[in-house]
C-alpha cells in the first residue's frame, strides 16, 4: 500500500447544482488532495468536520489522509504525527457511526500503517485486531468492495512478510475488482476508492 489511493473524481454528478458551504469545502478539499497539497486538504476536511458535527464523512477523509502519507515514509517523528492525526480523526469519526463498515477499514489501514513501519514490533500485537476488524465490516458489508480488496491485500502483505504464496489470495482481489465495477456511491462523498489498486494488484498476481 505504498502508491497514492486514487483520488474521487466521481462526485460531481451527484452534487445538486445550488452547491452548499459543505459541498463547496468538500470540493475543494478534494481538489488540494488530488493536486497532493495534502496538508492542505486535512486542514479544510478537519474544518468541515467541526462543521458537520453529526456526518463522519470529514473525519473519515482527515483519517484516510494522513494514513495514507505515512504508508509513504520511513521518517519515525513523521509516521507518529500523521498516525495521531488519523487517529483523533478516527475516533471522532467512529463515535458518530460505530458501525459504519468504511470505519472498520480505516481502522485497520491505521493499524496497518503501524505494521509497515515496524513490523517485528507491531504485527504481532495489531495483526489480530485488524482481523477482528474486518471480520466485522464483512459481517455487516460482504459485499463492500473496500472490505474485499483491504483484507485481501492486508493478507497478501502479511503472507509476503512469512514467505507464503500469495496466489491463493488473488481470487478475493478478482472478486472486489467485481464489486467494484457494480458499485454505486450510496451518498455524495461516501468512499467510491480502490478500483484502480485492486487492478494493479490482480495484474501483480498474474506475473
Amino acid at each position: 500500500m505504498v502508491r497514492l489511493i486514487t483520488f474521487l473524481l466521481l462526485l460531481t454528478g451527484s452534487m445538486l447544482s445550488a452547491q452548499s458551504q459543505y459541498d463547496q469545502g468538500m470540493q475543494r478539499a478534494f481538489k488540494f488532495w488530488s493536486e497532493g497539497r495534502n496538508a492542505e486538504a486535512a486542514s479544510l476536511f478537519e474544518r468541515m468536520a467541526s462543521a458537520e458535527k453529526n456526518n463522519w464523512l470529514p473525519n473519515y477523509y482527515v483519517a484516510l489522509v494522513n494514513t495514507t502519507q505515512a504508508f509513504e515514509t520511513k521518517d519515525r517523528e513523521k509516521i507518529n504525527a500523521l498516525l495521531t492525526k488519523a487517529q483523533a480523526a478516527q475516533d471522532a469519526a467512529i463515535a458518530i457511526a460505530p458501525n459504519e463498515p468504511e470505519l472498520l477499514v480505516m481502522q485497520a489501514m491505521i493499524h496497518t500503517a503501524w505494521i509497515a513501519f515496524d513490523p517485528m514490533t507491531n504485527g504481532m500485537k495489531l495483526s489480530p485486531r485488524i482481523n477482528e476488524l474486518y471480520a466485522k465490516a464483512f459481517a455487516i458489508a460482504p459485499d463492500n468492495p473496500r472490505v474485499v480488496f483491504c483484507k485481501a491485500e492486508f493478507d497478501m502483505g502479511s503472507a509476503k512478510f512469512f514467505g507464503k504464496d500469495i496466489k491463493p489470495l488473488c481470487a478475493q482481489v478478482e472478486k472486489s475488482i467485481q464489486l467494484f465495477e457494480a458499485y454505486k456511491q450510496p451518498s455524495a462523498y461516501y468512499p467510491a476508492w480502490g478500483l484502480d489498486r485492486a487492478k494493479e494488484t490482480l495484474a501483480e498476481c498474474k506475473k
